[in-house]
Parts: C-alpha cells; sequence; structure tokens
C-alpha cells in the first residue's frame, strides 16, 4: 500500500465541490435579488429573466439567449426548432451525459453514436464524417468539462453536408475557440445554429435549482425558440406551435445575475487550480492530466486525467481512504446504456469512449480551493503513482 502523502492536509477538507464557501462572499447580493423578486411576486417570466437573458447575452457576445428550465430541455428545444422528420439520425458522442442522447431518443429521432478523441475527449470529426447517411439532420457535439471540442473541423463538416450544429455546451460557459488563424476567437455555445447550456447548481455557473438557456444568433430561430419553451405561443392562450413547459424560474434568473458577475472570476480560479495540477502531476507515471487544444481556452468544469485501466480504481479508492473525493465521468458510455440497447451498439464497437469510461477520473476542482487543499490533492494522487 503506497504510503501516507508527505504534505499535511489543511484544517478544512477537500471537497469536489464547495458551493457553500463560494456563495458566501456574495450571499447578501444573492439574498437582496431573492428579496426583490420576492417583493415583486413576479414568479414566472418575471423581469429578472429577461435582464439576465441580455447580460448573459451580451457575455456571449450580442447573441440571443433564451432561458428555459433545464439543460436537457434545452437539447430538446434546439432539436425542435430544427424540425427534423420522424426517426432522422442525430449523431452523437459516444463518450458524454446521457442527456445528449436522451433529448435526440425522447422526440422520436435516432440518435447515431459517433466515437471521440483519446486526448481531449470531444467528437472525433473523421468519425462524424463516416456517420452521415441521407438520414442525418444534425450533429450535437459537446464540450465536454470545459474544452470546445474541434468546432473548426465540425462546422466544416456540417456545411459540407447541410447539417445543422447543436452545441452542448452545459460544461464550458465561457470558453472561447479560434476557428481560424488570425480569427478573434469565438464563445462556445454560440457557432451552430443552437447552443444549449445548464444552470444545475454544480455548473461553472449554476442556479440555486435547475434552470437552463439556449443561444442562437439567428433572430426568427430566437423568436420560435422563445415559442416552444412557452407552450407554442407569443400571446397567452393563442398557440401557433406545440411546444413545452420550460421557463427558468425569475428567482434563479434573480440569482444567476449576481453569480454571472462573478464567472471570469470564477473562471480565473479554476485555471490557477487547473495550472498547479499540471505543474504538480505531469509526467508522473501511468497517469496524464487534461490535453489542451490550442484554439480552445479551457473553463475546467473538471479536472479530469487518465489513468491506466488497472489502476484507476485503486487511485479512486486510495484518495477517498485519505479525504480526497473523486469522480468517474461517466463510468458507462452512451452506447452501452441500458436504455439504448435498442440502437443495437455492441461492446467494443466505440473503443475509445469505452476506454475512457475505464481510465478517466475527475478530481477536486472548484473556485474556493486553498492552495494546501490543491498541494494535499497533488501530493496524494503524487504518492500513489510513484509507488503503485
Amino acid at each position: 500500500m503506497p504510503p501516507s502523502p508527505t504534505s499535511t492536509v489543511s484544517t478544512a477538507p477537500v471537497q469536489l465541490l464547495d458551493l457553500a464557501a463560494q456563495h458566501a462572499p456574495i450571499q447578501p447580493e444573492i439574498e437582496a435579488a431573492i428579496q426583490q423578486v420576492l417583493r415583486e411576486a413576479a414568479f414566472i417570466q418575471g423581469p429578472a429573466v429577461g435582464e439576465f437573458a441580455r447580460e448573459l447575452g451580451d457575455y456571449l457576445g450580442q447573441t440571443q439567449v433564451i432561458p428555459c428550465g433545464n439543460g436537457t430541455d434545452a437539447l430538446q428545444l434546439a432539436l425542435m426548432s430544427l424540425r427534423l422528420p420522424a426517426g432522422s439520425e442525430v449523431i452523437v458522442p459516444a463518450f458524454t451525459y446521457v442527456a445528449t442522447m436522451e433529448a435526440v431518443a425522447v422526440l422520436g429521432l435516432r440518435p447515431v453514436c459517433a466515437e471521440v478523441l483519446p486526448d481531449t475527449f470531444g467528437l472525433d470529426p473523421a468519425a462524424v464524417e463516416a456517420a452521415i447517411t441521407p438520414r442525418t439532420g444534425a450533429i450535437i457535439v459537446v464540450h465536454l468539462f470545459g474544452q470546445c471540442a474541434d468546432l473548426a473541423a465540425l462546422t466544416r463538416i456540417a456545411r459540407q453536408h447541410r447539417l445543422a450544429l447543436i452545441e452542448d455546451n452545459a460544461q464550458a460557459i465561457g470558453a472561447t475557440f479560434q476557428l481560424a488563424a488570425g480569427e478573434t476567437p469565438v464563445f462556445a455555445g454560440t457557432v451552430g445554429e443552437v447552443g444549449t447550456t445548464s444552470f444545475f447548481p454544480s455548473k461553472n455557473l449554476g442556479a440555486l435549482g435547475d434552470g437552463g438557456a439556449l443561444f442562437t444568433r439567428d433572430e426568427a430561430r430566437a423568436t420560435y425558440l422563445r415559442q416552444l419553451a412557452n407552450h407554442g405561443q407569443t400571446r397567452k392562450y393563442y398557440h401557433e406551435h406545440i411546444g413545452l413547459n420550460s421557463r427558468l424560474d425569475t428567482l434563479q434568473a434573480a440569482v444567476l445575475r449576481v453569480k454571472l458577475r462573478q464567472l471570469p472570476a470564477w473562471t480565473a480560479a479554476r485555471q490557477r487550480v487547473a495550472a498547479h495540477y499540471d505543474a504538480a502531476l505531469t509526467g508522473l507515471p501511468g497517469l496524464y492530466i487534461p490535453t489542451r487544444d490550442p484554439r480552445s481556452t479551457h473553463v475546467f468544469h473538471q479536472y479530469t486525467v487518465t489513468v491506466a485501466v488497472e489502476k484507476r480504481d485503486q487511485l479512486q479508492a486510495f484518495l477517498r481512504e485519505r479525504g480526497v473525493p473523486s469522480v468517474v465521468y461517466y463510468p458507462v458510455p452512451t452506447h452501452l446504456q441500458p436504455a439504448y440497447q435498442y440502437l443495437g451498439y455492441q461492446p467494443g464497437q466505440f473503443p475509445v469512449a469505452e476506454t475512457l469510461c475505464g481510465t478517466v477520473l475527475s478530481l477536486p476542482i472548484h473556485p474556493t480551493l486553498t492552495e494546501a487543499q490543491m498541494a494535499y490533492v497533488s501530493a496524494t494522487v503524487s504518492d500513489f503513482c510513484r509507488v503503485s
């Protein structure tokens, strides 16, 4: 058994995410925002919803923002706005959270899995191109763990084949990508026909409950999405389309307005944690730090290392015994989930995705992680790798 780490843990235990500490400095602002909503008593579609949408749109570079109930609804609404024929195929990554696939299936469309890249974990453009058939209607790209997938190649493929590109940006709010040399980087979620995000509390920009949003630069699509998210109506009781009841609560919007002002500082703090881990963990035997695409910034929703398949669970147990939490995102690839057996995929069909499910491990990363806690996590990982 590897020895205990040489550093000592700080008096505060290490947490995977510490929302209480993150909220503490802005608690008065959050409480004031909530009180304002209580005074107005406009709990559905109150003023804070529109104000938050405008402020987030400004942050993302003059983008139309359509708030909705949660990130999964955002994906479903994005697909609904494409008006694809029933049975159309939608290409999704084999390595992602199930909501990406679920939103496709629930609409009567057919998810088609594509392989991901072993280093950045993003959709493999070559695999996407190989998966396109005459029935393909869209591609959903996931900006996993906080870094953009290859938007340059995927945009080119989508345009060449006249397919819609949806960006699942639930984990990469604020990340940017340079589509071509010399061009100004663009925000993740604003490149395809529609971008989506989640405001689940653990996200980099998280609410105090569920919430989501869609992004588009197309005014007509934005209008349509607003209708779809509100029972298909613009005017109450006059329903132009079949829609959903998916609205961001005014209370959540008010809180998100406060937290949006902190997002750049929180992102910088996450990047400092990642830089510490990079310096401390680079070169350790059997462990690989996250690969960076130089065209993309990384906002580190997760700091995900890869470990030899026979060592990953041992490392996780070693960390747990020493008070360091970690999580496997994700233990089962989408194509092997029981709910999607009807698609006919078999083990071994997407070897990169399947290997990642057995080798990835996400370490604690959040804006309030202290230097002592970072050092303890790094030392604990290092001790395991050097003697295991």
